[in-house]
C-alpha cells in the first residue's frame, strides 16, 4: 500500500494520546490498516514508552484521543512540552465538544483541526453510514492530507464552526441523552408495579420500543462519556433550563386538568411544534417511524434463520437464497447485522415451510455456504 504522502512528501507518522482508549486503538488500526501509515502512542493506561515531548517531536500528526474532561489538560500539556517545536505539524482531536479543545490546539504552533466522528468506535473498519463534525481551526499545508484521511474513513463530512458544533450537540447529544436518561429512573422507580420491563414489553409500541432501544444503549455504555457531555458543554445548561421549564410546564398543566389546560398543552406541545418542523418534515419523519415499526416486525418474527457468510466476497448471498428457492422456502424478510465481534449476520424471516428447519439448516450447512448461527420456528 503506497502511504498518502503528507507536505513533505512523506507518508506523516501519527501519534495518538489516548492509543489505549477505545477510539485510541480503533484508530490505530484504521491508520495502519486502511492508510498504512506509522503509528504511535502514548496513554497512561500502559503506553508510556513516548514521554509527551518525545511523541510530540516524532509524530508529524498529532491525534488527541481522551476523555472529555482531561482533553484541554492534556493539550496543553503538549503545547508545553513541543514548546514550539510542533510548527509545520498537523493536530487533530477527536472529542465530542470543539470550542475548548480547538482553542486549546490553537495555542500551538501546528496546524489544527477538531474532528467529531458521531458514533462509538464501529466493529468496520470505516465510518461509512456515520457523521464526522470536521472543524477546520488552522489549515493550510495540511489540507490534502486531512482530505485523503477524511475520504478514507468513508464518513458523511460536516465543515462546521466550533461554536455553531456545540450548540448543536446540546440537542443532538445533550438533550437526547439527559431525556433518556431521566426515562430510566423513571422507569426504574415505576416499571415494577407495571411488571417490570416483560409486563411492558407485552404491551409494547413502536415508539415505547424505539424510545427502550435508544435508553438501553445509553445504560450499556461508558457513563464517564454521558456524563461529560452533560457537564463538559456550556451549552447544555440552558437547554437543561428550557427541558425542566417545559416539563414543569406540562406537570402544571396536566395538574389543572381543566379544558383551558388542554389547550396550553395542545398549542405549546403539539400545534406550535408541529407547525415549526413543516410538514414535509413531519410526513417524513412519520414515514421513517412506520419503517421502524416494519424492521421491529421483522426482527420479532418467530420463524427465522440467521446465517453468517465465511465467504465475505460478491455472490455468496446469492449462493445462499437459491438453496431456499431450491427447497421452495419462502422469504418474509432479510435483514443484515455485524455481533460484536464483527461478523456479518443475515436474518432471514420465513413465511412458506414447505420442509422442516432442520432440513433447511443441513442445505444450508452442508453445501459449505454458510454457518447458521440460529434458527427458530415457533410461528405455529
Amino acid at each position: 500500500m503506497n502511504a498518502f504522502p503528507g507536505p513533505s512528501g512523506m507518508p506523516p507518522v501519527v501519534g495518538i494520546v489516548g492509543s489505549r482508549g477505545a477510539f485510541g486503538r480503533w484508530m490505530a488500526q484504521f491508520l495502519r490498516e486502511r492508510m498504512g501509515l506509522q503509528v504511535i502512542g502514548h496513554d497512561p493506561a500502559g503506553d508510556t514508552t513516548l514521554s509527551p515531548r518525545d511523541l510530540a517531536l516524532q509524530a508529524d500528526v498529532l491525534l488527541f484521543s481522551a476523555p472529555i474532561r482531561r482533553t484541554v489538560a492534556i493539550i496543553d500539556t503538549y503545547v508545553d512540552a513541543a514548546a514550539g517545536d510542533e510548527a509545520g505539524k498537523l493536530w487533530l482531536d477527536l472529542t465530542s465538544i470543539k470550542q475548548q479543545p480547538v482553542a486549546a490546539m490553537l495555542r500551538s504552533s501546528a496546524e489544527v483541526a477538531g474532528l467529531h466522528p458521531m458514533t462509538a468506535p464501529p466493529k468496520l473498519d470505516t465510518l461509512a453510514g456515520r457523521t464526522m463534525a470536521v472543524c477546520r481551526a488552522r489549515i493550510d499545508r495540511w489540507e490534502p492530507w486531512l482530505d485523503h484521511l477524511l475520504a478514507t474513513s468513508q464518513a458523511d463530512c460536516v465543515d462546521i464552526d466550533p461554536l455553531a458544533h456545540d450548540r448543536a450537540m446540546a440537542l443532538v447529544q445533550g438533550l437526547v441523552h439527559a431525556s433518556h436518561m431521566a426515562q430510566a429512573a423513571v422507569l426504574r422507580e415505576l416499571a415494577p408495579a407495571a411488571g417490570g420491563l416483560p409486563g411492558l414489553h407485552a404491551l409494547r409500541t413502536i415508539g415505547h420500543d424505539l424510545d427502550l432501544t435508544v435508553t438501553g444503549r445509553i445504560l450499556s455504555g461508558n457513563p464517564a462519556i454521558y456524563e461529560d457531555i452533560q457537564f463538559g458543554n456550556p451549552h447544555v445548561m440552558p437547554m437543561l433550563e428550557r427541558l425542566s421549564d417545559a416539563v414543569a410546564l406540562l406537570l402544571a398543566q396536566v395538574t389543572e386538568g381543566s379544558d383551558d389546560a388542554r389547550t396550553v398543552v395542545r398549542d405549546r406541545f403539539l400545534q406550535q411544534p408541529a407547525a415549526w418542523f413543516g410538514g414535509d418534515e413531519l410526513a417524513a419523519r412519520s414515514h421513517g417511524f412506520e419503517r421502524m415499526g416494519y424492521l421491529q416486525a421483522d426482527l420479532q418474527g418467530r420463524r427465522y434463520l440467521s446465517v453468517y457468510l465465511p465467504q465475505d466476497r460478491p455472490g455468496s448471498l446469492r449462493a445462499l437464497l437459491e438453496v431456499f428457492e431450491r427447497l421452495g422456502v419462502n422469504l418474509g424478510s432479510i435483514h443484515s447485522s455485524r455481533t460484536p465481534d464483527g461478523e456479518l449476520h443475515f436474518r432471514i424471516g420465513l413465511d412458506a415451510m414447505p420442509v422442516s428447519m432442520a432440513k433447511l439448516r443441513d442445505a444450508v450447512e452442508t453445501e459449505g455456504i454458510g454457518r447458521v448461527v440460529e434458527a427458530r420456528d415457533d410461528a405455529g
